[in-house]
């Protein structure tokens, strides 16, 4: 068994060699069929990354009216814990939205003086909520417009902004639906150019697996140098899909920071660079050993 395994892998890496120039061309396809692929990847990374973000910068406020006291502000604050559609809820005092008000406008020496100038603390209490999901905010809004919390709410920041939220809600679910389908559509393509990029290279040899047949050569063993084949294209397309993304993503970075500060593309590809390697060749030498496989069954049934 062991003889005919390393017969197998030896006539493989012979056919591989001795057509250089045909191995050359698949592995560029190849390739480049595994670059759509870590593509697709940092291209999810990239919008579930801004879908997060976006997500993040959507909150409603709850503003109470000031002789509403703080127990019933947070008692209203562990009302709405309850809800299945709140992820998370920030009590800010009077005092606290003053000190905030103060600190965000110190440079503006005219708000400062008519701030100083008043007796009283203009500004009320509130609560900013964030929901699990930017479809939950009408939800948490009806909620708050309940006719029992109308004597201690003041306003309801939703209220307002309910068309930027919910545009922003729109976004967020047609990003993740559009994503989905471009990379179910790439990967077929990518997968078919493989595919035709092998059938191509066997085709070339389709007359030595006639003899291989003739001499009662197993279907096994005229299979295997090709799968070693296939395999070997996959390897090395896969090193080669990281060699060449990786100045791409490094000079392209500053320029996807300037749009998302908060997303640095390289460093994310530094940190799950052995990883990627690893997926990418994986990705490489399943892609070769099936493409091959299914390429040299067609001259098998012959």
């Amino acid at each position: 068994m062991f003889t005919a395994l390393f017969r197998i892998i030896k006539y493989g890496v012979q056919g591989f060699k001795r057509n250089s120039w045909l191995s050359v061309t698949t592995i560029i396809v190849m390739t480049l069929t595994l670059l759509v692929f870590v593509g697709l990847i940092l291209f999810s990374v990239l919008t579930t990354d801004t879908i997060n973000l976006l997500k993040e910068k959507i909150d409603i406020s709850v503003y109470f009216k000031n002789e509403t006291s703080e127990d019933s502000i947070l008692k209203i604050k562990r009302s709405l814990e309850s809800l299945s559609e709140v992820k998370i809820i920030e009590y800010i005092s009077r005092d606290e939205a003053l000190k905030i008000f103060k600190e965000r406008h110190k440079e503006d020496v005219t708000i400062s003086e008519a701030i100083d100038v008043l007796e009283t603390n203009p500004l009320s209490a509130s609560l900013n909520i964030k929901a699990k999901d930017p479809k939950d905010y009408p939800v948490i809004t009806a909620y708050l417009n309940n006719e029992n919390l109308k004597e201690q709410v003041e306003q309801v920041s939703y209220n307002q902004n309910q068309v930027v939220i919910d545009r922003l809600a729109t976004i967020v679910d047609t990003v993740q639906k559009s994503g989905m389908v471009l990379i179910l559509i790439l990967s077929l393509v990518a997968v078919l150019v493989s595919l035709n990029a092998i059938m191509l290279a066997i085709h070339s040899t389709r007359e030595e697996i006639s003899i291989m047949r003739l001499v009662g050569a197993t279907n096994i063993f005229i299979r295997g140098p090709y799968i070693v084949q296939g395999i070997l294209y996959g390897l090395i397309a896969g090193i080669l899909s990281i060699v060449f993304i990786a100045p791409l993503i490094y000079f392209s970075a500053p320029y996807i920071k300037m749009i998302t500060p908060e997303i640095n593309l390289w460093s994310y590809l530094i940190a799950n660079l052995f990883s990627m390697t690893a997926y990418q060749m994986l990705f490489g030498i399943l892609l070769g050993a099936i493409s091959s496989s299914i390429a040299v069954r067609k001259y098998l049934k012959q």
